[in-house]
């Protein structure tokens, strides 16, 4: 790589997605794996999982030598009454993170961390046909605009009140996933106001290759995140009327290097445009199967390492 790449984690790979789901690990056992894995830092997970108690925290991620590199909205982006819910999250998380230890800016990076990384999520609509671009129902033109303006809303909070660049992430099973709707957004949300946040796993589940889509849309990338995904499983539950973290669950998630996507092509890519920065390690599963968590993240660091990042 051209310019220093740190690599980070998130609470997804200790299968935390949900915070309502009772099997989740507590957040500090999440912090002290984080740390024992190897990792100076990680993102701050779905609303509500991490406290939002700046001095406990502080206090967490200070005595295990970890930054946050990013926090998430991860809700229904479409629902115009749901607007004031979005930004009192944005509110509350960026008042959090930009008062934290702030992250190193390397070079070849755009802007800095922390990031405020936005996807859609919560329609079963569309969690039912997560990869299939086919079936899955499109928002009308009223619904889309509705969306866009949430977004421009959350945007311009973290912008204009605390200076986070917000980072917009295509995800499977929700509005935003596939390859005309991640077009769509680029075109309907200004570069001054928003970037990319774009993941080579949910790409890939999508029908998108990784490596078209990263340099398609390189002059919006802001931050990266990685995953593999076990092509033998991926067959299995693209057959499937299967919600994406059932898939998950099921294991179509696997560490970095064993699955289908194209880690060294990515490497070539990011070497040739220059990209400096975080990329953040993920691997969904259920929080019930939390045995291998650190050999997997082991694996996919060790992985990353020998392909150069």
């Amino acid at each position: 790589m051209t310019n220093p790449i740190t690599i980070t984690t998130a609470p997804c790979c200790w299968g935390v997605d949900d915070v309502k789901n009772p099997h989740l690990p507590h957040w500090e056992r999440v912090l002290d794996e984080a740390k024992a894995a190897g990792f100076g830092g990680l993102e701050l997970g779905p609303y509500g999982y991490l406290p939002l108690d700046l001095r406990r925290v502080s206090q967490a991620l200070d005595e295990r030598g970890l930054k946050i590199v990013a926090g998430t909205i991860f809700d229904d982006l479409v629902s115009p009454g749901n607007r004031d819910n979005l930004l009192r999250q944005t509110e509350e998380i960026c008042a959090l993170i930009t008062r934290l230890p702030k992250p190193e800016t390397h070079a070849g990076q755009r802007f800095s961390a922390p990031y405020l990384t936005v996807m859609d999520w919560g329609h079963d609509e569309r969690d039912y046909t997560a990869g299939h671009s086919d079936r899955a129902p499109r928002l009308d033109k009223t619904a889309w605009r509705g969306m866009v303006e949430n977004i421009r809303a959350i945007a311009t909070l973290a912008r204009d009140k605390y200076g986070v660049r917000a980072t917009l992430h295509p995800h499977a099973g929700g509005y935003i996933e596939f390859a005309d709707e991640l077009q769509q957004i680029v075109e309907d949300i200004p570069a001054d106001l928003a970037g990319l946040c774009l993941d080579t796993g949910h790409m890939a589940y999508s029908g998108m290759d990784p490596v078209a889509t990263l340099r398609r849309y390189w002059n919006r990338v802001d931050y990266i995140h990685f995953k593999d995904i076990d092509a033998a499983v991926f067959q299995e539950v693209m057959a499937e009327r299967i919600r994406f973290f059932e898939a998950c669950a099921k294991g179509v998630m696997c560490p970095i290097g064993r699955g289908s996507i194209d880690y060294p092509a990515i490497r070539s890519l990011l070497t040739e445009l220059g990209y400096g920065g975080y990329i953040t390690i993920e691997q969904e599963r259920d929080p019930r199967n939390t045995g291998s968590i650190l050999d997997d993240l082991a694996a996919s660091r060790a992985f990353l390492a020998k392909s150069g990042f």
